[in-house]
């Protein structure tokens, strides 16, 4: 009990409402989000490409809605900005739950995933703010393990349930994110989150913000890494469910179960691998990471049963590991004192690649299969390392740091 309390008292009570409200909110979107494609593919005439652009609609929407909501939220504040967007999002999963229509769950989806953008660069700008520097690589770690202890549970929990009813995964949805907002806003109330907004140095607009991120070179090139990345982990929540249904039996039970995968995976070996990382320099952990990612995708390109299909997932969960959590670091530590949120935000532009994930997934799975398919975005893995080592020369030069003062730091 004194490992659990003290455990408890290392991170403000905030990080831990938001790790925990994470865990039921990813377990809740996972009920319904991942199994979209299959919906669209089996329930509606719209070819794979066309399946692929509405649910990559979403991304695309986010792609400039994270930069708009983390500027935002260095200028109102984070809670308006994290509160506002939850509330639209649970009506946004009833509307999923009551419509049909393709045009309107297009709709539905730019509008979720505009929710989704304003929601999580604005909440881990938060838990930045009230973690000291030291400390913030295993909160990261922390918030990620948190997403895939939801994501464990979330895709087997949908699948029984739209045995019911299609629509009942996405009702459950709405009702658990109502009740974390609502528990959420009472927390950020209780702990003074007004007033640690309050202790702002500057004012930050649109148009300083937008100019700084636009001329830190650096971070154009994480960005362009980002959107190569994006394009090939996209797969994992679209095409992936349909080439699975393509190539073995059962394979929407499948693709379920390598959604648990997945977040089991991470689970286990969170801590582990982020110690590791923690003693390398964050391009390091991200080029490792994308080497798992292209291993993960081959074996996905030569699968013909559950057991390959598993040992790559399992690879390219290692990837996601040391990737997301590394980007987070990058970004906290690229970021100047006052606009940590804009940089967080405008991260989201990476989104751009989930939007050209699905749609290219779409049609080279249409018309080349899935092989060519995840060798391609295997190939995007390996090239987004490339513009991150040319990434982190860039900030070295601008900052006048060497590789050896940046591994210094990171231990």
């Amino acid at each position: 009990m004194s490992w659990i309390k003290s455990r408890m008292q290392e991170y403000h009570p905030i990080v831990w409402s938001l790790v925990v409200g994470t865990v039921f909110v990813r377990a809740a979107s996972s009920m319904s989000m991942p199994f979209l494609f299959l919906y669209l593919s089996n329930q509606t005439d719209m070819d794979l490409a066309m399946i692929g652009l509405t649910i990559g609609a979403g991304p695309l929407a986010g792609t400039i809605g994270g930069f708009i909501a983390g500027t935002l939220s260095d200028r109102i504040g984070r809670r308006r900005v994290m509160l506002g967007a939850l509330y639209v999002w649970t009506l946004v999963f009833v509307g999923f739950a009551l419509s049909k229509n393709p045009l309107i769950l297009l709709l539905l989806n730019m509008a979720g995933g505009l929710c989704r953008s304003f929601y999580e660069p604005v909440s881990q700008a938060l838990m930045a703010d009230v973690t000291p520097p030291e400390k913030r690589f295993r909160v990261f770690g922390l918030r990620y393990t948190a997403i895939n202890v939801g994501v464990a549970v979330g895709p087997i929990a949908g699948a029984v349930l739209a045995k019911t009813s299609v629509a009942l995964p996405f009702l459950i949805t709405a009702l658990i994110y109502l009740v974390y907002v609502i528990s959420l806003q009472g927390l950020l109330n209780k702990f003074g989150i007004k007033q640690i907004e309050g202790q702002k140095k500057e004012t930050v607009t649109f148009g300083r913000a937008f100019s700084v991120i636009v001329h830190d070179k650096a971070f154009r090139y994480y960005m362009v890494a980002g959107v190569l990345g994006a394009i090939g982990y996209s797969q994992m929540s679209s095409t992936l469910a349909k080439f699975t249904e393509m190539t073995v039996a059962s394979g929407a039970e499948l693709f379920a179960i390598l959604m648990s995968v997945n977040a089991v995976v991470v689970v286990l070996m969170q801590m582990p691998l982020t110690r590791w990382a923690e003693k390398k320099t964050p391009l390091t952990a991200i080029v490792v990471g994308n080497v798992m990612y292209a291993l993960g995708d081959v074996g996905f390109a030569y699968a013909n049963s559950w057991i390959v299909f598993i040992i790559g997932m399992v690879l390219f969960t290692f990837g996601e590991i040391l990737t997301f959590t590394a980007g987070d670091v990058l970004i906290d530590r690229m970021a100047p004192e006052g606009m940590r949120g804009s940089y967080y935000g405008a991260k989201s532009f990476s989104n751009l690649g989930q939007f050209i994930g699905p749609w290219m997934g779409g049609l080279l799975l249409g018309l080349y299969g899935g092989t060519t398919l995840f060798l391609t975005v295997a190939a995007f893995s390996m090239v987004s390392s490339a513009f991150q080592w040319a990434g982190q020369r860039v900030y070295f030069a601008t900052h006048g740091k060497s590789l050896n003062q940046s591994r210094a730091e990171s231990l």
